[in-house]
């Protein structure tokens, strides 16, 4: 390649053809990315000058897997099609899990109401008005158990989102699974399990930093040793980026939380490359579509680097970032709320472009409340045509070798760098998060991306542009009934009578007594988790045992 023959043309062809195209009809405006670089009208081999394909690239399923982590990606197998669904009771919820799975999607994926989240039984004061809202109530194995009914968990895989309590629900699945007759060795499936993005950006904490790590390296080696098929945690851009984050700042401060636990679970003596291949991410997928292909390709690579480099891990599988993906739920809007179909169908494509192992696609009125079952179907629908008549799949990384893609790969590879450094000589992601560092860099991300709407800059269709005052929004609402609540209460409450009363003290007496001990692979709570859940203890006294020893953080004033 004559890189110089290049840059002469390229100078000749902006003082002859352009110069007079320009002078007839100038450009729209100028054109740069959110985390601050200028997007050039035109790029060429010269803005990879010294450019290494086996260096930057390789090839699929290889080191630093620019181009996929898989050798054939979805020549051999797609992405697993899994719709975030939960609300009501279990058994509402069930019926939904069995509607997607009728409908072809490949794996579940479970959305909890805020008091599980936040570790409330549905009885609790501090539940009320919340229950089955913005998503399902599990109180006790038995709603576990309800929820999963006809459902085989060793065919199926099933995602949790769920953080502060993982560990809770992690063992009432198990639980259900060997119920079942299935091993816990061939359960499949993901806990979040990502305390640090909820002190950064989502708020679901209940213990103060120290604890919540403790338990998050909990599960993990619990995992290691038991679920071996089961990622133990899904570390998670996609609420840094929907709380206003850049998509550099969403790589750069996810992976900084995945070095953080990494770091968390080396120190107790366990070997790298006894967990860090079940490792998983989870990124969201937003409108600019070339910014988040390349981000999904830098991700990767920086990982890879990363675990070889700087954690020693021997085993490629250690190396590789596997994520799942969901569309942009912030970018959603109630206005005009159809054009959302087109957003996501944008958002999803770029996500397989980018490579992703599972996918979720935003239903068109999430903006305006918990999705139908007619706007699920056409979620999942946007997934399949995609994956089946698109032709996007035929290819491994149609995108590679692009000039703009490549460069804006390195470009977002060096500014993920340079915030991984400035994390380093804070102390690391938990001392950078403890001081405000991380918060306030998303929100002041935030404050500029809502001053560019505000402002005109960035135009949301029927938002800012293209406004249509007359709009009268018409399509159906789904509604959880206040009934769901006395429902789930009655439930709760007859559990509560027919247990064995005795052996649930003795059981929380036994995690008091743990948490109270140091750190340690000997201490895990986890099995006394389990064996606290087996005897019907509910999910909010477990909790209340943890706090007894662990207390409750109350987040700083970010200013």
């Amino acid at each position: 390649m004559d890189l110089k023959k290049i840059i002469e043309e390229r100078e000749k062809w902006e003082s002859g053809i352009l110069k007079k195209f320009l002078e007839k009809a100038p450009e729209r405006k100028d054109f740069k990315l959110d985390f601050g670089p200028k997007i050039e009208r035109l790029y060429t081999p010269e803005h990879l000058a010294d450019w290494d394909y086996l260096d930057k690239l390789g090839f699929p399923g290889q080191f630093p897997y620019t181009r996929g982590v898989y050798p054939t990606m979805y020549r051999g197998r797609l992405w697993t099609m899994r719709q975030y669904a939960g609300f009501g009771t279990a058994e509402e919820t069930n019926k939904r899990y069995k509607f997607l799975l009728s409908q072809g999607q490949m794996g579940l994926s479970v959305a909890f109401d805020l008091p599980t989240q936040v570790g409330y039984d549905s009885d609790d004061p501090m539940a009320l008005g919340e229950v089955g809202k913005v998503g399902v109530a599990v109180d006790t194995i038995e709603d576990m158990r309800i929820l999963f009914d006809g459902i085989p968990l060793a065919k199926i895989s099933t995602s949790m989102t769920i953080n502060s309590t993982a560990a809770i629900l992690l063992t009432m699945y198990q639980l259900i699974g060997e119920e079942q007759g299935a091993d816990p060795k061939i359960l499949r499936g993901t806990v979040q399990n990502d305390i640090l993005k909820e002190y950064i950006a989502r708020g679901t904490y209940i213990f103060p930093p120290q604890p919540s790590m403790r338990l998050v390296a909990d599960v993990i080696v619990y995992c290691a040793e038991n679920m071996p098929k089961w990622n133990p945690i899904s570390i998670s851009g996609y609420h840094i980026r929907e709380a206003g984050s850049t998509a550099v700042q969403e790589v750069a401060f996810t992976i900084a939380d995945g070095m953080e636990y990494v770091n968390w679970v080396t120190k107790r003596g366990v070997d790298v490359d006894k967990f860090a291949p079940r490792l998983s991410f989870f990124f969201a997928a937003h409108n600019n579509f070339f910014e988040e292909i390349a981000k999904f390709r830098a991700a990767r690579r920086v990982w890879a680097k990363v675990m070889k480099e700087r954690f020693g891990a021997k085993n490629p599988k250690s190396w590789m970032l596997r994520f799942h993906t969901q569309t942009g739920g912030s970018t959603l809007t109630a206005q005009q709320p159809l054009n959302n179909i087109i957003r996501v169908t944008i958002q999803a494509l770029a996500a397989v472009l980018g490579g992703t192992q599972s996918l979720h696609t935003n239903s068109y009125d999430e903006a305006l409340a918990l999705p139908t079952e007619k706007s699920v179907e056409i979620a999942l629908r946007t997934q399949q045509i995609i994956a089946y008549e698109s032709g996007v799949t035929d290819t491994i990384d149609p995108m590679g070798g692009s000039y703009y893609v490549e460069w804006l790969t390195d470009t977002i590879e060096e500014e993920v760098w340079k915030y991984l450094d400035e994390i380093e000589r804070k102390g690391g992601m938990t001392q950078a998060i403890e001081v405000g560092y991380i918060q306030k860099e998303i929100a002041d991300s935030a404050y500029k991306i809502q001053m560019d709407i505000e402002s005109g800059e960035r135009v949301v269709v029927g938002v800012n542009k293209f406004v249509d005052e007359s709009e009268e929004i018409n399509i159906e609402i789904m509604k959880v009934s206040e009934e769901v609540a006395r429902r789930q209460i009655e439930r709760l409450q007859r559990i509560k009578s027919n247990r064995d009363n005795s052996k649930v003290e003795e059981a929380l007496d036994m995690i008091r007594k743990m948490a109270e001990k140091d750190e340690s692979n000997e201490t895990n709570l986890v099995p006394h988790i389990y064996n606290a859940v087996k005897h019907y203890a509910t999910l909010g006294e477990i909790v209340q045992a943890l706090k007894d020893v662990f207390g409750e953080y109350r987040a700083p004033t970010i200013i």
